[in-house]
């Protein structure tokens, strides 16, 4: 069987999964289906349907696509078994149950933009830039019962430099993750595959999580060291972004921080508390030096450099921040 007659079903719904799926369409394997989420409504009135990067990309080239509600709908599974997979991949999309991801012949991998067993969960990209990771990088494995956990197919490393934030990681493991897709496919075709159990590629080391992350869970520590507010504030940037609460007495304003940069010395003041000049310096005291914010965003207002941020807000009376 060559690729032009495996029978592949794709399964994915952010931008990150699109890379992936036109790859395997440009490079002419057959993508018989795929699987996206529902349509959201959006607007004022939720009146507005807002349909997922991989179903805009999908209707582009004329695929077939499913959105199941539920993935144990008996007619969306009556409906997956029509399309006679031999293949699913699976990028960035939902927790399969045994149904689907057990249907076709030759399995269903998934791509994790991760090097597991580190970072199992749904935000490795996030976490693997909190936690100051040098490197990341990103795995195919079979799926199987648990979240994360199956046999590894291939895995592929890139480095994090200390000015990259999570977007930044993202576009790079959009690409290589397609290409490594591809590079699965070609080895199930051609019978190369030896998956390994991920318990063999541990190397000891503690096992770090990347939970779903929520909005509480990107308020700023102010009581730590630089490097950690640095890597926090960079791990959560463009998306979801961390943020914080300037204070000013009774008044408080919350704003997300987006890009910063660190200066380390002992500062003379406690933790939180902010200095400016009014005009282009606006930084935190931490333990162990001073975090410059240099792109900020207001609620209701747009993204702006700490110049026009400190030409619109009467910085020169902020106490501190929260």
């Amino acid at each position: 069987m060559n690729k032009e007659e495996l029978r592949i079903v794709y399964m994915g719904t952010p931008d990150f999964a699109v890379e992936s799926l036109r790859c395997l369409v440009d490079n002419g394997y057959n993508v018989v289906g795929v699987v996206t989420m529902p349509d959201k409504p959006v607007g004022r009135h939720q009146t507005e349907l807002s349909l997922s990067p991989v179903k805009q990309y999908a209707m582009q080239k004329g695929l077939r696509i499913l959105q199941p509600e539920k993935l144990k709908d008996p007619v969306f599974i009556e409906e997956l078994r029509s399309l006679r997979a031999d293949l699913q991949i699976v990028v960035a999309f939902r927790m399969l149950p045994e149904i689907v991801w057990n249907m076709p012949r030759l399995g269903t991998f998934n791509l994790h933009a991760a090097l597991l067993p580190q970072y199992r969960g749904a935000a490795p990209i996030n976490w693997a830039v909190i936690n100051g990771d040098t490197t990341t990088g990103v795995t195919t494995f079979f799926l199987d019962h648990h979240i994360d956990t199956g046999r590894i197919i291939r895995r592929e490393s890139v480095p994090i430099s200390d000015t990259d934030n999570a977007g930044d990681v993202h576009d790079r493991l959009m690409v290589l993750g397609a290409r490594l897709v591809t590079e699965t496919v070609d080895d199930i075709l051609s019978g190369r595959v030896s998956p390994v159990a991920q318990d063999e590629l541990s190397d000891g080391s503690l096992l770090r999580p990347a939970p779903k992350i929520f909005k509480e869970t990107c308020r700023i520590n102010w009581n730590q060291g630089i490097k950690q507010a640095y890597d926090f504030i960079r791990g959560l940037a463009p998306y979801p972004a961390a943020w914080t609460v300037l204070t000013n007495g009774s008044r408080q304003t919350t704003v997300k921080i987006y890009e910063t940069e660190k200066e380390s010395c002992l500062p003379d003041v406690p933790c939180g508390t902010v200095v400016t000049n009014g005009r282009d310096v606006f930084k935190v005291a931490l333990a162990d030096g001073f975090l410059h914010l240099k792109v900020l965003q207001m609620a209701g207002k747009k993204r702006m450099s700490v110049a026009e941020f400190l030409r619109g807000f009467h910085a020169e009376s902020v106490l501190g921040v929260e």
